[in-house]
C-alpha cells in the first residue's frame, strides 16, 4: 500500500501541507508533540488504498484546493486549521460496504490529533466536522461546517464530462452492488442532496457551484430512474 501511494505526483506537496496544517493547529508555534510526518504518511496510504476509485488522493487534493478557493473569495472559516484537518480525515476510513465510515474516521482523528499535541477543543471540532459529512447539512451559523461541506460537494459542480467521470468512479467503488440496488441507492443520495434547503452554504458556493451542481445531479437522477429525455 505504501509503495502504491508514493507514486502519486502530489505526495511531496501533500506531505508539506499536512505538516504545515498540524503546526498551525498547534497554534502556529510548533507546540509539543511528535513529528507530523509519520501520521501524514499513514493518512496518505489510507487515501491511496487500491479499492478506492473516487475517495482517493485526488479527492483529498480537490477538497483542500476548494477550501483554498473559498478562503481566497472571503469564505474564511472560524478555525481554518480545524477545517483543513477535517478534510484530511473525512474519508480516511472508507469501506464502501460499511455505513460507519465517518464515525470511524472521526475517531481516528480524535486519537491521532490528541497524540500530535492538538488542543482538545480543536480536536473535538475536527471530529465534529468529519461527522458532519454524513449529512452535509451544517447549521446556518456553522462557518467551519459550511466551508468543509461546500469543499467536499464542489465536485458536483464539475463540467459534464468530469461529472460523468466522478459518477463512474463512484459506481466502480460499489461494483459489488447489483445494478438495480445501486440505482436505487444512488438515486436516494441524489434526492437527499437535491432536497437540502441550500446545497451550498457559503455565498461563493451558492453563487458559483449551486446551479451547475443541480443540473448535473438532476441529469444523473433522470438517467438512473429512466426519466431522461
Amino acid at each position: 500500500m505504501a509503495a502504491e501511494s508514493t507514486r502519486h505526483p502530489a505526495r511531496a506537496e501533500l506531505t508539506k501541507r499536512w505538516a504545515d496544517t498540524v503546526l498551525a493547529a498547534r497554534d502556529g508555534d510548533g507546540g509539543s508533540g511528535p513529528a507530523p510526518g509519520p501520521y501524514g504518511a499513514n493518512l496518505l496510504d489510507r487515501w491511496a488504498e487500491p479499492r478506492r476509485r473516487y475517495h482517493t488522493t485526488d479527492h483529498l487534493l480537490a477538497v483542500l484546493g476548494h477550501i483554498d478557493v473559498l478562503e481566497a473569495h472571503g469564505e474564511r472559516a472560524g478555525d481554518p486549521a480545524a477545517v483543513r484537518l477535517a478534510a484530511w480525515f473525512h474519508d480516511a476510513v472508507y469501506l464502501p460496504d460499511r455505513s460507519e465510515n465517518e464515525e470511524r474516521s472521526a475517531k481516528l482523528a480524535e486519537r491521532a490529533l490528541a497524540e500530535l499535541g492538538v488542543a482538545p477543543d480543536r480536536t473535538a471540532e475536527v471530529a465534529r466536522l468529519v461527522r458532519l459529512t454524513v449529512s452535509h447539512d451544517p447549521a446556518d451559523d456553522d462557518t467551519d461546517g459550511a466551508v468543509l461541506c461546500d469543499a467536499d460537494l464542489a465536485v458536483l459542480a464539475s463540467p459534464p464530462a468530469a461529472y460523468a467521470a466522478y459518477a463512474a468512479a463512484v459506481r466502480e467503488e460499489y461494483a459489488f452492488v447489483p445494478d438495480d440496488a445501486f440505482r436505487a441507492g444512488r438515486a436516494a443520495v441524489l434526492r437527499q442532496l437535491l432536497g437540502l434547503p441550500r446545497l451550498f452554504r457559503t455565498s461563493y458556493g451558492e453563487r458559483v457551484w449551486a446551479g451547475p451542481a443541480r443540473r448535473n445531479m438532476e441529469a444523473e437522477l433522470a438517467a438512473l430512474t429512466g426519466d431522461a429525455g
